[in-house]
């Protein structure tokens, strides 16, 4: 290699180390809720996330559903999921009351375990006022 070459591989390098610096780290755990009974997004639903600590749970995060019916952050920013027990509560019927709709549900507690750090946890919600469906997204 010559030494111009060097140089400019040096450059590009230093860039793109330097572009990789401003890219946030994706958040490694979101929810999506889907209504099922209108086939839409689920604007407005109140989510917590809370880690199990020996016999308690220890709130993490918190937030609401977007326009589109998620939350793409819900752990705490800037850092990276911890192995354990997490529970992610979709406050549904707060949600239903507040559009005037009877729900069976008052809330849906999703209990996941997270084995290894450096993985991205999707909770996807699909919703009704008498029912619901979850799974682990990507």
């Amino acid at each position: 290699m010559t030494l111009k070459q060097a140089f400019f591989l040096s450059l590009i390098t230093s860039s793109v180390s330097a572009f990789a610096a401003d890219v946030p780290a994706k958040n490694p755990l979101s929810v999506h809720v889907l209504n099922q009974q209108t086939g839409t997004p689920s604007e407005g639903v109140k989510v917590t996330l809370d880690k199990q600590d020996g016999e308690k749970w220890v709130r993490l995060g918190e937030g609401l559903t977007n326009t589109d019916g998620r939350i793409s952050a819900l752990y705490p920013a800037g850092k990276d999921i911890e192995p354990g027990n997490y529970k992610v509560t979709f406050e549904t019927g707060e949600y239903y009351r507040a559009h005037k709709q009877d729900s069976f549900f008052v809330d849906v507690p999703v209990v996941i375990h997270v084995s290894k750090s450096g993985e991205h946890y999707h909770v996807p919600l699909l919703l009704s006022p008498f029912g619901y469906s979850t799974y682990r997204g990507s």
